[in-house]
């Protein structure tokens, strides 16, 4: 009998790790990262996650409690199996925010869903190249760049990345209708965009300082 299918997600104030931490956590173990991965796919028990990583139910029912004590991911109530109470979680679920919400949204608002959307793109990239699927992948698409861009260029860059989302969403939309009608089971693939303002400027023309000329 399951009980009480309202997700919760532990208050900040009583997760034991901050944001930074906890994305380090989440993301410094294998069986955290598959458990992510697993996790993202829909509601899973300790024990599931156990029988499809093949290891020890404890040591698996240990790091997803640290997850979610870390605010990582969501409780989705308990329910009674073969006479024992089994916890159930999931990745914790993502609004769709729009660009006139987002810049309504308090920065710690904005830590918030960011930091899910990196702890998500991390763990779903390290489980894949744990398992051996990027570098087996003939159509692997992994692109990145670091441009230095004026207010404009950052507005133009902006609009590409909308663009390249409503396209994936049309490609999402006639991909669904074609496996339909052929009954294929389809490739599950991750596709990211993302931009932002990089933590340090950059390489300096004329190179670093060596550490022992620093004054």
């Amino acid at each position: 009998m399951a009980k009480s299918a309202v997700a919760e997600r532990r208050p900040p104030a009583e997760r034991k790790r901050g944001l930074e931490d906890a994305l380090a956590y989440a993301v410094g173990h294998r069986i955290r990262v598959d458990a992510l991965a697993i996790l993202a796919e829909g509601r899973h028990s300790p024990n599931e996650i156990a029988g499809i990583l093949r290891k020890n139910v404890s040591t698996v029912a240990r790091h997803v409690k640290e997850l979610y004590d870390s605010g990582c991911i969501e409780s989705v109530g308990t329910q009674q199996v073969r006479g024992a109470t089994e916890h159930f979680y999931r990745a914790v679920a993502m609004p769709v925010i729009t660009d006139k919400d987002y810049r309504e949204m308090p920065h710690e608002a904005r830590r918030e869903v960011i930091g899910l959307i990196v702890q998500a793109i991390m763990a779903e990239t390290l489980a894949s190249l744990r398992a051996g699927k990027l570098e087996t992948d003939d159509d692997i698409c992994m692109i990145w760049d670091c441009l230095p861009l004026d207010q404009e260029g950052r507005k133009e860059v902006l609009a590409e990345r909308v663009r390249s989302y409503e396209r994936l969403q049309d490609i999402k939309a006639k991909n669904a209708n074609r496996l339909a009608q052929s009954g294929e089971a389809g490739t599950t693939t991750i596709v990211s965009l993302l931009g932002f303002e990089r933590s340090r400027p950059g390489r300096p023309e004329s190179g670093y300082t060596p550490l022992e000329m620093e004054s």
